[in-house]
């Protein structure tokens, strides 16, 4: 039988990573609301999907806030590696989308 006090623990830690999970959820949401919109405008001037130096800046930016943060910087390039793989895509989406109606 688990101590009523270490049960209590758990279950506030556990309630404590819900609530992060879901404001993960939500700050990610809003982080591809906005890439969807840079997809929109990189179709209509016919900018290419990706951006491999600002991908690079960033991946070097993440890892220092990591390290800050004590968090193992080799996750967090795993996780944003993961996350622009996954921006291109949508962007690649969005331009095959709009061929033809290029602004520029």
């Amino acid at each position: 039988m688990v101590d009523p006090e270490v049960k209590a623990k758990l279950a506030s830690y556990r309630q404590s990573i819900d609530n992060i999970d879901a404001a993960l959820v939500h700050m990610l949401a809003e982080r591809f609301r906005c890439t969807k919109e840079v997809g929109v405008l990189k179709a209509q001037y016919d900018l290419p999907p990706a951006d491999p130096a600002r991908e690079e800046f960033q991946i070097e930016r993440l890892r220092r806030l990591a390290k800050e943060a004590h968090l193992d910087p080799d996750f967090a390039e795993k996780f944003l590696n993961f996350v622009i793989k996954e921006v291109i895509r949508h962007h690649e989406a969005i331009a095959a989308e709009h061929v033809g109606t290029k602004i520029a």
